[in-house]
């Protein structure tokens, strides 16, 4: 046995039921979330891996914590341009083994945009989003991501980690779903209604 088979096969019962914890926290915005988190908690629970251990594709369905930077009082949502995928998506990235995934999105804030990650009020350290997406390009492979929100003032952001992304953007909820689908990860103008739904709840009170 290798070592990777090994990582691949070590049972974790504390993070796999948090893991399901979190997933069950989500309320699926239509029928493609629900069907996603059905899959993900089955996923789960079965005793599979869920970490990636080797770049880009081992195992081929892991784990991935996204997360959206909101400035609110601007009313502006942050998106980069990955390198790799070519669209614009929301900053993040794979959650290490053993590691808690709003863990994840602290160490993956502060690689790529150089600031400590604030939990928006609208859902806290809790994710708002899940998704189940099939990658593009070679060696593809299924990132099963949990969507975080974090508030930011935009002007508080001046760096960003060029080595992941070619550029980064501010937009409205309106111009985020006025672009085409084509330069957007696939999920994004769906996140974005049901944030817009989970802020106007949210400010009603």
């Amino acid at each position: 046995m290798t070592s990777t088979d090994h990582l691949l096969t070590t049972p974790d019962e504390q993070p796999r039921a948090r893991l399901l914890e979190l997933v069950s926290t989500i309320e699926p915005w239509d029928d493609l979330e629900r069907t996603h988190l059905e899959a993900a908690t089955q996923w789960v629970a079965s005793g599979a891996p869920v970490y990636r251990v080797r770049k880009p594709d081992v195992p081929a369905m892991h784990l991935v914590s996204y997360f959206v930077v909101l400035d609110d009082t601007r009313g502006q949502l942050l998106l980069v341009v990955h390198r790799k995928a070519g669209l614009w998506l929301p900053a993040g990235g794979r959650v290490e083994p053993g590691e808690d995934p709003w863990a994840a999105v602290v160490r993956e804030c502060r690689e790529e945009l150089s600031i400590q990650a604030v939990a928006s009020p609208v859902i806290g350290e809790r994710p708002l989003f899940l998704t189940v997406t099939r990658t593009r390009g070679q060696r593809a492979h299924t990132d099963v991501s949990l969507w975080y929100l974090l508030e930011a003032d935009a002007q508080t952001i001046t760096s960003y980690d060029q080595g992941e992304f070619n550029a980064i953007r501010w937009l409205t909820d309106e111009q985020v779903l006025e672009e085409s689908a084509e330069l957007l990860d696939p999920h994004m103008h769906r996140f974005t209604r049901k944030l817009q739904h989970a802020r106007t709840r949210k400010h009603r009170g």
